[in-house]
């Protein structure tokens, strides 16, 4: 049987955050303790070792996205707001339309 996408969306968000935790140790190795080899071989290292982690981060926020939209499409940030527009009357699309997403 084929695993359900919202299931399968937070078990990869899940692993990626496992994976970047580990990208980000990297940062601390004991590596970098040692002298370099050429000019600017540390600093490359690192400026490429986080690079990797934006990515990683973008990649967890899109597979966010397909369980936003696999749902009603509204972000579970943007839920709070909508709940205070219902109860005070307001409509939806103006909440929406501030949204910062």
């Amino acid at each position: 049987m084929e695993e359900q996408i919202k299931d399968k969306a937070r078990r990869l968000r899940t692993g990626l955050l496992d994976i970047e935790e580990q990208v980000r140790d990297m940062m601390g190795h004991s590596f970098y303790k040692d002298g370099e080899d050429f000019l600017r071989q540390h600093s490359e290292m690192r400026a490429s070792t986080m690079l990797a982690v934006r990515h990683i981060e973008d990649a967890r926020m899109r597979l966010g996205k397909v369980l936003q939209y696999e749902r009603d499409g509204v972000a579970i940030f943007d839920r709070p707001k909508i709940q205070e527009a219902i109860e005070a009357g307001e409509p939806i699309s103006d909440t929406l339309r501030d949204s910062p997403s």
